[in-house]
């Protein structure tokens, strides 16, 4: 409690009044030396002051720079301000001569604690105890959902949807098509989409740049990339949220590091790059994360450290021949790596065909290990199961393809043709059953392949134009699909469609294994009718020559089946009068006997 201080003049008293003087100590404490928390409660409300307003004085304002607040006094001495913050104990309960990083120190400590007899019976004591709270845990689980069943099965039972979330619009007053979308691998709130003409020969007439766009935020790109040419593809970085490769149309890749700015870090020369349009480039896991690789129309599949992008550390020429002919060798329009098996990838070409090739074989020859042939158009998409590698979905012409690694002359499953034609798919980062794909109708389809392998799960009009490229983010929510109108729109689809169900994995694992087993029964059968037939042929080619080297003319076959006829029937009827002579020779014995 704070008394007032009352001076005392001893110059004009006595000393008898002084003696009868009480005595008044003053202590002076400031307030954020109490430590104790302030409590604060809710109270009516009560009126200090009442100010009306007084008409007379409104004509002569006073103005004045220092602010009046109307208060009742409480306090002359500060009050500390309590924050409240969490606090991460690391390490604790150690003497002060012990350094508990030091694990001689630590260990030697322990031994010497576990021989103390106090430190036994403690152990002893809150050995029952804790027995109690164990068994208390195990008979009542107190984080217990109840109904979590039934909440499961009626958003299963919901019936999807995809809703649009937002559409980020090209600024450009000539709006290109959006040929690539690439979600950043920090939680993806950020989108990086490459702008270009697919038309030929109207790059020229257009802006080169291509942006980052940030979700939530859509009115804006967040950064504006100037690459030296129109960019067709354009991908993050998965170890280094800041960096990103694209592939240019006239051949070139370009690296950015946002952290730089806009421009280009580095791209490559004109001479060393492709000669067509790059349009794909995906990143390799290595250890320095400066590795990717490019595809292109021009034949090649070419190796780049972003570190020195004058030229391409290695070189892979698409000629099936194998004779390493670039004159011969089948465009590349597609791309797919899977970090899970870091040698191989495959390549998606303009004729139909997907290669799959091997990067550490030893000759050049030997990259090329075989061929899946299944498409009649370009292969735009081509991508392996995150969940099940063996298998891997391709998008070609009119129609969606799943494939097994161990099957080259057909695929295992595959969506009935439509009338728009496919430009891209991709599946579904959390569910293996579930992929996406996109048409030049502007409908986004997802298929879940568990539920309907003839029909599509939900078909969403996404816009009026064609759409061109489509992904996913890592979460499986949302999805991007970009247009040939410069539309990047975003939607978010069900729970039923990114959620994953239970034993999916091993339920569509066992599916594919089915549908491989059948169509391998299928390619045996259809194998053995193809050797059939051409035994046949041969031996028709066999009679053909023989008949025309004179041997035996149609007369003196005919003469000749006309002679083992009757020969035959010859041999038949002796037969049967043998078999009568014996069944009379038995009757009349049995005769004789009687």
């Amino acid at each position: 409690v704070l008394h007032p201080c009352r001076p005392c003049h001893l110059g004009d008293t006595s000393l008898s009044n002084i003696a009868s003087m009480e005595i008044v100590n003053v202590l002076m404490k400031r307030r954020s030396e109490f430590n104790r928390l302030r409590g604060f409660v809710d109270s009516d409300f009560k009126k200090l002051v009442d100010m009306s307003p007084d008409q007379s004085t409104s004509e002569q304002p006073i103005h004045k720079d220092q602010s009046v607040q109307a208060g009742q006094e409480i306090s002359e001495h500060e009050a500390r301000q309590f924050i409240s913050h969490g606090m991460n104990h690391v390490e604790g309960g150690w003497p002060k001569d012990i350094d508990h990083e030091n694990m001689e120190q630590t260990i030697r400590f322990r031994k010497k604690a576990g021989k103390n007899e106090a430190y036994i019976s403690s152990i002893l004591q809150l050995g029952s105890v804790m027995e109690l709270c164990i068994r208390q845990n195990n008979a009542i689980d107190k984080y217990e959902q109840y109904f979590e069943d039934e909440e499961e099965e009626e958003e299963n039972h919901n019936a999807p949807y995809a809703k649009t979330m937002n559409v980020l619009r090209d600024p450009h007053q000539v709006k290109r098509t959006v040929t690539s979308l690439s979600w950043s691998p920090d939680r993806g709130r950020k989108l990086a989409a490459a702008y270009s003409s697919v038309v030929f020969q109207q790059t020229s007439q257009l802006s080169t740049d291509s942006y980052i766009w940030d979700i939530e935020k859509p009115s804006i790109p967040e950064m504006v990339l100037k690459p030296p040419s129109p960019l067709v593809c354009l991908e993050y970085n998965p170890r280094v949220s800041y960096t990103l490769m694209g592939g240019c149309y006239n051949g070139q890749v370009a690296y950015w590091d946002t952290r730089r700015g806009c421009q280009t870090v580095a791209y490559s020369s004109v001479e060393h790059s492709h000669k067509d349009p790059v349009y794909k480039v995906i990143w390799l896991q290595s250890k320095t994360g400066t590795d990717a690789f490019s595809a292109s129309t021009d034949g090649q599949v070419l190796w780049w450290d972003v570190r020195k992008l004058s030229e391409p550390t290695e070189r892979l020429i698409l000629d099936l021949s194998k004779e390493g002919n670039l004159g011969g060798a089948l465009g590349g329009i597609s791309l797919e790596f899977e970090i899970t098996m870091p040698t191989k990838f495959m390549v998606g070409t303009e004729e139909g065909l997907i290669i799959s090739c091997n990067r550490k074989a030893k000759t050049p020859a030997e990259k090329i290990v075989c061929t899946y042939d299944g498409h009649r158009g370009s292969v735009y998409a081509v991508q392996r199961n995150p969940f099940l590698p063996k298998n891997f979905l391709t998008v070609g012409d009119w129609c969606a393809r799943i494939w097994s690694e161990d099957i080259k002359e057909s695929s295992i499953i595959n969506t009935k043709n439509g009338v728009s034609e496919l430009m891209d798919a991709c599946w579904s980062p959390v569910r293996p059953s579930v992929f996406f794909t996109v048409k030049m109708n502007g409908v986004l389809d997802i298929w879940d392949i568990l539920f309907n392998q003839s029909d599509p799960t939900l078909s969403v009009k996404v816009c009026d134009g064609g759409l061109y490229s489509i992904r996913v983010e890592e979460n499986g929510r949302l999805v991007a699909c970009g247009s040939e109108k410069g539309e990047a729109t975003l939607l978010e689809i069900s729970s039923g469609l990114s959620v994953p169900q239970k034993n999916e994995k091993s339920l569509v694992a066992a599916m594919f294994e089915r549908e491989t087993k059948r169509e391998k029964i299928l390619m045996g059968r259809q194998r053995e009718i193809r050797l059939k037939e051409r035994c046949r042929s041969e031996q028709s080619r066999e009679e053909e020559v023989v008949r025309e080297d004179g041997e035996e003319s149609p007369q003196e076959l005919l003469a000749r089946a006309e002679k083992d006829f009757y020969s035959m029937v010859e041999v038949e009827l002796k037969r049967r009068r043998k078999g009568k002579d014996l069944i009379e020779e038995q009757v009349v014995s049995e005769d004789k006997q009687t």
